[in-house]
């Protein structure tokens, strides 16, 4: 049967003056340089960007060989753009007083934007619990808005019963380890940077178990409980954030009990030193007051070991 030529839709200009070959390349995506100051960085981006000894090699070797792999970044609706991939590069190339960067410029959604931002910030070595909190809530909120496979994801059908699992299984973790790492949007920030110094090796710190423990806890009881920390001197092992936890679910956790149960003794606990104050008092000279008693104190002490230091010296 012969077509009807008259209903078919006439070619387009482009394509009556252009080869199989010039429309294929058109439609793929090129590398660009855009200026930085037109680059704005991802919304709520989760991932650190520190002024470090890597950050000064990146930017030395920026300055030398430039921009190695080119940024990734879509275009917003006021013309400017928005960083995906490569706020560190970014960073790096403002410290080497560059006024450009390569870039590829890709038309994404909010989604798809979120999942690429977080898998290409993943890859790095190291990563602390907190951008890991906020990154994998980022990325299981997307997979949620999906609902469905994608290119992006490669997994089957994703429903907010199996996202976590995605996630997981993308990155090498279980299910249960996403959710805990996601439960620490909970902890107030204070808290927060205590899981992050656990990683860092500094005081003072949570460990990840009891971190995920304390997020069930309140706004107002979680504050009780880090004044007790500053307190103490003493963050509460697994054992103690189980107890804690069970305590706010009953909605009986008081402040005396958070001081009850953090008063025990345990391995990261460091010894608080109590003084009678009357007794200090009354040893004190009377113009010493306020904040200057410490430092009185202090050098005293400073004093009073030297000279037992000189006596044992003289015995010799």
């Amino acid at each position: 049967m012969a077509k009807d030529l008259s209903k078919m839709p006439l070619p387009k200009l482009d394509d009556l003056f252009t080869t199989e070959e010039e429309r294929t390349n058109a439609n793929l995506e090129k590398v660009i340089d855009i200026k930085i100051s037109n680059i704005d960085d991802f919304p709520n981006h989760p991932f650190k960007v520190i002024e470090n000894d890597d950050m000064y090699n990146m930017r030395d070797s920026i300055k030398e060989n430039g921009v190695l792999v080119p940024a990734l970044v879509r275009q917003k609706k006021d013309g400017r753009y928005e960083m995906v991939s490569g706020h560190r590069r970014k960073y790096a190339s403002q410290l080497a007083n560059k006024e450009t960067i390569p870039c590829i410029v890709r038309d994404l959604t909010d989604d798809e934007a979120v999942i690429i931002m977080v898998d290409s910030n993943l890859q790095r070595e190291e990563i602390l619990p907190s951008e890991k909190a906020h990154a994998y809530k980022m990325k299981y909120e997307a997979i949620k808005h999906q609902g469905k496979r994608t290119d992006l994801t490669l997994s089957p059908v994703a429903t907010k019963l199996d996202s976590a699992s995605i996630i997981g299984k993308e990155i090498g973790e279980s299910r249960d380890q996403v959710y805990r790492y996601m439960s620490l949007n909970n902890l107030i920030p204070e808290l927060l940077d205590m899981v992050d110094n656990d990683v860092l090796k500094q005081k003072p710190s949570i460990a990840l178990r009891p971190a995920v423990e304390l997020s069930h806890l309140t706004e107002e009881e979680q504050y009780q409980l880090l004044d007790c920390i500053e307190y103490c001197d003493a963050t509460p092992s697994h054992d103690q954030a189980i107890r804690l936890r069970a305590l706010s679910k009953a909605k009986t956790l008081t402040q005396n009990e958070i001081d009850r149960i953090m008063s025990e003794e345990k391995p990261n606990q460091i010894p608080h030193i109590s003084f009678n104050e009357t007794r200090i008092r009354s040893v004190l000279p009377k113009e010493i007051k306020g904040k200057n008693i410490e430092d009185f104190v202090v050098k005293a002490i400073e004093f009073y070991g030297k000279h037992l230091q000189k006596q044992k010296s003289m015995e010799r």
